[in-house]
């Protein structure tokens, strides 16, 4: 059993003959989305079948990947930006630049300002990158 045909392989290339494969050690396949795919893949009309429902889904594969690019560049377009929000504000930016000024080690910074030290780090080295930037 197999949830989708579209996850028995990454193409329809590789689907097909993953299919024939299995078909001709005598495995037959039974799809739990797709019904229909109960078919006889020794017959030609099997083979047939398969051919088709492999290339139907990975049509299904490509129009959601490319939803998903259009959707994100839609996003960008308007000035949204997916992931997570930084925790480091404008505030703990300043004081992270301040304690550093006084000598405190990322991880000192880090603690004091309750974020991780790879976060102090990384917000620093923009930090230092913008300055360089405005000179």
């Amino acid at each position: 059993m197999i949830r989708a045909l579209d996850r028995i392989a990454g193409t329809e290339r590789m689907a097909i003959e993953q299919i024939r494969d299995l078909g001709a050690r005598g495995v037959r396949l039974k799809s739990l989305t797709e019904p229909f795919l109960d078919v006889d893949t020794s017959t030609p009309m099997g083979e047939a079948i398969v051919g088709i429902l492999a290339v139907m889904a990975q049509l299904r594969v490509a129009t959601i990947r490319e939803n998903t690019r259009r959707g994100l560049a839609h996003a960008r377009a308007q000035g949204r930006v997916g992931g997570r929000p930084t925790v480091m504000t404008p505030d703990r930016l300043e004081a992270a630049v301040q304690l550093r000024k006084a000598g405190k080690s990322q991880q000192q910074i880090a603690d004091a300002l309750g974020v991780g030290r790879a976060t102090i780090g990384r917000a620093l080295r923009e930090w230092d990158i913008k300055q360089l930037a405005s000179r």
